[in-house]
C-alpha cells in the first residue's frame, strides 16, 4: 500500500515529508526555548500581542525559524557540492561568531593579551605536542610489533603496557609521573613530565591501531615477501607496513588531533601552554570567557592544519587505490 502510494504520487508525498520535518524542527525550536521578541521590533504594531502571550510568540518565532531553516535547505540543494559545503562553512561560522558575539566580549582586551597567548602558549603547546606525537608513534610500533610476537614474554610486556595506561586516566598518569617519579629519586620537569605522559597515554591507544592495521593485510604478502628473499623486518617495513597505513593514518590522526587538545591537562602542573595562559590571564582582569573562547579558536586552527595534513598523508598512502 505504501509503496503504491509512494509510485503513484512521488511529489505529493515529498511535500507532506517536508511539512512534517518544519513541524518537527519547529516543535525542536519551541521546546529549546527560542525567542520571539524580535517579532515585536520588526512589527510594532504587534508587540501588546507578544507581550501579552509570549507562548504564541514563541511558537511563531519557531514556524518562522523552521521555515528560513528549509529555504535555506532548498538554496543549497541547488550548488554544486563543492560550493554547497563552503556555504554550510560560512554559515555555521557565521552563527557561531554571533553566538560568541552575544556574550558582549571586550575585543579590546583579546587584541592586547592574544600576542602572547600565541608567542608563548601555543609555541609551548606545539612542543609538546609534536615531541609527544613522535615518541607515541614510536610506541605505537614497537607495540604493535610486540603484541604480534609469538613469544609470551614480549607479549606479556606490551599487553600489560597497554592496559595500564589505557586504563588510567590521563590527568592521573600526569599526576603520577609529575609527583611519583621523584618519590623513587628521579625528579622530572613539567614539561618532560608532560610529553612522557601524553607519549605513553597515546602510545598505548596507538599501539592497538597500528597492530589492527598489519594484520588487515593478507599474511599472503609477508609470505611473498619472503618468497622474494626478504628477511623478516625488512618484510614489515617494506611490504607490510607501508600497505598497513592507509588503514592506520585515519583513526591515528584523530588521536594526534585528541593529543593536542589533551595538551591542555599538562596545565594542572604548571605549564605555560595555551590553556594554562588563557586561564590565568582571564583571572587578572576577570575576563574568562574572552580568554577561553580565544584558546578554543586557536584549538580549533591547530586541529584544522592538522586535519589537512591527515588528508595529504591519506592521499599519499592511497595513490596504489587511485585508477
Amino acid at each position: 500500500m505504501i509503496a503504491t502510494l509512494v509510485l503513484s504520487y512521488p511529489k505529493t508525498l515529498k511535500r507532506i515529508g517536508a511539512a512534517v520535518a518544519i513541524l518537527i524542527v519547529a516543535a525542536l525550536l519551541y521546546w529549546m526555548g527560542v525567542g520571539g521578541a524580535w517579532i515585536g521590533h520588526l512589527f510594532p504594531a504587534l508587540l501588546p500581542g507578544i507581550e501579552s502571550s509570549p507562548e504564541v510568540a514563541r511558537a511563531i518565532a519557531a514556524i518562522a525559524y523552521a521555515l528560513l531553516i528549509a529555504v535555506n535547505w532548498k538554496i543549497l540543494g541547488l550548488l554544486p557540492r563543492t560550493y554547497q559545503v563552503g556555504a554550510v562553512w560560512a554559515e555555521l561560522f557565521c552563527l557561531l561568531l554571533l553566538f560568541f558575539y552575544s556574550f558582549n566580549l571586550s575585543f579590546a582586551f583579546i587584541a592586547k593579551k592574544i600576542s602572547f597567548l600565541i608567542t608563548q602558549g601555543v609555541v609551548t603547546t606545539l612542543y609538546i605536542s609534536v615531541i609527544s606525537i613522535f615518541i607515541a608513534t614510536m610506541i605505537a610500533l614497537i607495540g604493535a610489533i610486540a603484541k604480534l610476537s609469538k613469544n609470551g614474554v614480549i607479549y606479556g610486556l606490551a599487553s600489560f603496557y597497554t592496559s595500564l595506561f589505557r586504563g588510567l586516566p590521563l590527568l592521573m598518569q600526569i599526576y603520577l609521573i609529575y609527583l611519583g617519579l621523584p618519590q623513587v629519586g628521579y625528579v622530572i620537569g613539567a614539561v618532560p613530565a608532560g610529553i612522557l605522559a601524553l607519549s605513553l597515554c597515546y602510545g598505548a591507544y596507538m599501539t592497538e591501531i597500528f597492530r589492527a592495521g598489519i594484520e588487515s593485510i593478507p599474511h599472503g604478502q609477508n609470505e611473498a615477501a619472503t618468497a622474494l628473499g626478504l628477511r623478516p623486518n625488512h618484510a614489515m617495513f617494506l611490504v607490510v607496513l607501508p600497505q598497513a597505513m592507509r588503514i592506520i593514518i585515519p583513526p591515528t590522526g584523530n588521536q594526534f588531533i585528541a593529543m593536542l587538545k589533551d595538551s591542555s591537562l599538562v596545565s594542572v602542573i604548571g605549564v605555560w601552554e595555551i590553556m594554562y595562559l588563557a586561564r590565568t590571564m582571564g583571572q587578572k582582569e576577570f575576563r574568562h570567557i574572552e580568554m577561553l573562547i580565544t584558546a578554543s579558536m586557536i584549538y580549533w586552527l591547530l586541529s584544522i592544519g592538522l586535519e589537512v595534513a591527515q588528508a595529504r598523508i591519506e592521499k599519499h598512502f592511497g595513490r596504489s587505490l587511485r585508477r
